[in-house]
């Protein structure tokens, strides 16, 4: 093959992969606004149903908070991504909850599947829970009690009720939490790179919307 031809060869393979990165890049829209298709669930009681704890309303996810448990997507193999999403507790009071990032076993810290949970908890959201995982994070003689590692501000949050966002950035063995556009927490060396995603239903009532999954290129 002659010189000019190769550099056909090569700058045209070079196109293909460029658009399949560009492609690789769309957000993938994880909750659609109108129901739970893609989603499985697992909940406390033999008898739960996953419309009892979740329903959709004008584009919002709503969970009931009781009993606990989550849903997670169907696509267990998510990696190297940016997570988005909106949330609020919608009760006037707020609670407990979670993302759970690189999920895998079921039930492998009571109703928890193994993975990393994002908290969402009122007043401390971006702090990092293992449940069956392990991860580092800076200065964790200050900042790691058992399996909590506590996030470095606290002051990001909304007040109740009002929409907040987060962004959960997965690359390699590395997990970045913004809350509003504050970088709240960094863990390294996490364990597992790649599983589902779930949404906790942790006691109290909360919303999402704008669920989104950018692949990082």
């Amino acid at each position: 093959m002659t010189r000019p031809a190769m550099l056909s060869v090569f700058f045209g393979f070079a196109a293909v992969l460029s658009a399949a990165a560009a492609l690789a890049a769309e957000p993938i829209e994880l909750f659609n606004g109108k129901d739970l298709s893609g989603w499985d669930f697992d909940l406390a009681g033999q008898d739960a149903k996953m419309e009892d704890v979740w329903s959709v309303e004008d584009g919002v996810l709503k969970c009931a908070g009781k009993p606990a448990g989550y849903i997670v997507t169907k696509k267990k193999d998510y990696g190297d991504y940016k997570l988005e999403l909106d949330w609020r507790w919608s009760s006037g009071k707020g609670g407990n909850n979670g993302v759970l990032v690189h999920c895998s076993t079921p039930r492998e810290l009571g109703i928890w599947c193994k993975s990393v949970e994002v908290q969402l908890q009122a007043g401390h959201a971006g702090d990092f829970w293992v449940i069956g995982t392990e991860l580092d994070v800076e200065k964790e003689q200050t900042r790691k009690q058992g399996r909590r590692h506590i996030n470095l501000t606290d002051d990001s949050e909304k007040p109740l009720g009002e929409w907040n966002h987060m962004e959960i950035v997965c690359a390699g063995d590395t997990i970045t939490v913004y809350v509003n556009g504050d970088m709240v927490n960094k863990a390294t060396n996490v364990n597992v790179t790649s599983g589902g995603i779930a949404l906790q239903s942790e006691g109290t009532p909360i919303e999402y919307r704008n669920i989104k999954l950018t692949p990082l290129e």
